[in-house]
């Protein structure tokens, strides 16, 4: 049996949480072995609960779309400073590692 249930500020409810609010939403169900599973909605990591001096990519393609995302962000960075950064690969580390931690981006 599945049931979708979401945590509140008092209370557990059935269904999404209305706002699908990180951590918030739920899903349970029973393998045939007998176990309970209890999976959790994340679209959001607490910036805590991640290490950045541990960042990994799970695939080759979730690397570049976060090296291309850099990229752009990098372009808006060096018109802001209006010249060239010689110190760009540092610059796309720093920014993809915060990315990936959730901690505050590089400008």
């Amino acid at each position: 049996m599945s049931e979708f249930f979401h945590v509140g500020e008092n209370a557990v409810s059935a269904g999404l949480d209305p706002e699908r609010r990180s951590y918030s939403s739920r899903a349970s169900f029973d393998d045939p072995d007998g176990n309970t599973w209890i999976l959790q909605e994340v679209t959001a990591r607490f910036p805590v609960l991640v290490d950045p001096g541990a960042t990994s990519f799970g695939s080759a393609s979730d690397l570049a779309g976060a090296m291309r995302r850099a990229s752009a962000a990098h372009e808006e960075h060096e018109k802001r400073i209006g010249q060239k950064d010689a110190n760009w690969p540092d610059w796309y580390a720093a920014y993809m590692v915060a990315e990936a931690s959730g901690a505050k981006l590089p400008t």
